[in-house]
């Protein structure tokens, strides 16, 4: 009739888990007591979903060896005809 004791640590991630995971939803229901307190609305935060480590996002490969500009470059002869144009008005 011997007792078998638990250790007490060894119980403390049984009960951390759980409140580990209900803070976010603790902290958006406390947000959302005190923005209504003052009138205002709250909205929770869109959640980006969750990138898989074993699988990376596909990579766009194509034109990666020849960079493009991202403007087109002004050539010199439409800056001198838009000059001449001003002198002519």
């Amino acid at each position: 009739m011997g007792r078998a004791f638990v250790c007490l640590a060894c119980l403390l991630p049984l009960f951390l888990i759980p409140v580990v995971n209900a803070l976010p939803l603790l902290f958006h229901l406390i947000l959302s007591k005190i923005y209504r307190l003052f009138g205002w609305e709250y909205r929770r935060p869109e959640r980006a979903p969750p990138a898989c480590p074993f699988k990376p996002a596909a990579k766009n490969n194509e034109g990666a060896s020849e960079s493009k500009p991202l403007v087109e470059p002004q050539s010199a002869s439409t800056t001198t005809t838009t000059a001449e144009d001003k002198k002519e008005d």
